[in-house]
């Protein structure tokens, strides 16, 4: 039976599930389409036995009284009980336990990802912990696409574009905003989808079940992993020059923009490689190392 759940999502034809409250909202999709079909075939039954029984032949004279039954209201009764339970019983809760039970700041991985056409800023703090400030005059697309303020806490903060690099079973918060419309911050993997709008910051997290490098070893037998027809949405001769490390990147987790955003939206597209807590480690010190040579440039 555990076996069984932990599948679910390949039984549903769901994308693979990568992230510990995946399974929940998986089962609450199969209980839903479950209890939609049972409902669906009871109406069509009644339907069919309503043509059958009432027909013009078997009633050639109208009866304006019509049926006296209680069968009726124990049907809609229990119509009505059914659709309680979805709505009082899974939806809610489970809508209640993902938007109030936001973890503590201290104990999550802290990202920080700023949505614009047609790109994804992904904003890590320093070695400080704190996110630096950010100044809307000194926002440059080539150089500092997000305005940070490179003084104070801001010093050693990490900034990449359209690459997120995250730990495995470790709880991540991110912090989601636009600076320009309104975008949506899509994984399917980690079954999160939540809008970006400007001038607001929303809470996004969840915790990653499973690296890159186990998803991409998870799909060797489907046609994400040896793509045919549009080929990643790169045509098939750019696909065939990339090299392996760089395809992974493309059958790996991809971060999609769930939302119309202008008439490049196809191309938002960002990476995520979730990696083990060394490997995550050693990434954000050559990113650190990476910051301070080219501080060294500047002030030479």
């Amino acid at each position: 039976m555990i076996e069984y759940l932990g599948k679910i999502s390949d039984h549903l034809g769901l994308p693979v599930n990568a992230a510990s409250h995946g399974l929940i909202m998986d089962l609450v999709l199969g209980w839903v389409h479950w209890v939609m079909f049972i409902l669906f075939a009871g109406w069509g039954l009644y339907f069919i036995i309503a043509l059958i029984k009432f027909n013009s032949k078997s009633n050639p004279k109208a009866d304006y009284n019509g049926v006296q039954s209680h069968y009726s209201k124990f049907a809609e009764y229990g119509v009505i009980i059914v659709e309680a339970f979805l709505l009082v019983g899974l939806s809610i809760p489970l809508w209640s336990q993902l938007r109030t039970t936001v973890p503590d700041a201290d104990a999550a991985i802290q990202v920080r990802v700023i949505a614009q056409q047609f790109a994804w800023n992904i904003h890590y703090p320093g070695a400080d912990g704190e996110f630096g400030d950010t100044d809307i005059k000194l926002v440059d697309e080539e150089s500092n696409p997000i305005g940070l303020v490179r003084g104070g806490a801001g010093a050693d903060d990490i900034v990449t574009l359209n690459q997120l690099h995250l730990p495995v079973n470790q709880q991540v918060l991110i912090h989601l905003t636009s600076k320009d419309v309104i975008h949506s911050f899509g994984i399917p993997e980690m079954r999160v989808k939540q809008d970006a709008l400007p001038g607001m910051t929303i809470p996004v997290y969840f915790t990653p079940t499973m690296t890159s490098a186990e998803f991409i070893n998870k799909i060797k037998d489907t046609n994400r992993y040896s793509p045919s027809g549009n080929y990643m949405g790169l045509g098939q001769e750019t696909w065939e020059i990339l090299s392996e490390e760089k395809k992974d990147e493309f059958r790996g987790f991809q971060i999609a923009c769930a939302q119309l955003c202008g008439n490049s939206h196809y191309k938002m597209r960002g990476f995520l490689t979730v990696e083990t807590e060394e490997e995550f480690n050693a990434w954000l010190e050559e990113e650190a190392e990476y910051l301070e040579e080219e501080d060294e440039d500047d002030d030479w």
